[in-house]
């Protein structure tokens, strides 16, 4: 990744908090003309994964064999569909 998009500090919140609520709720005058990036909390990250088509062997041993991301819907939807 550029330097110039690299963070200079992370944050991560406990299981079941999601930080920043609002633009109202926060001071935002000290981060004035730099970018900000959220990918989410690690409590965040579990989400429903609902496929309404019968997926392959192959991708139904995946889903059984470990813990599936968000992104992996795509590829599930895309590639592992009977």
């Amino acid at each position: 990744m550029p330097p110039d998009r690299e963070g200079d500090a992370v944050v991560i919140a406990e299981r079941n908090t999601t930080i920043g609520a609002s633009r109202a709720e926060h001071d935002l005058s000290t981060v004035d003309g730099h970018r900000l990036r959220s990918h989410g909390g690690v409590s965040e990250q579990p989400v429903p994964f609902v496929v309404s088509t019968k997926l392959t062997p192959d991708y139904a041993a995946i889903a059984g064999s470990r813990r599936l991301r968000n992104f992996d819907i795509f590829d599930f939807v895309l590639n592992g569909t009977a």
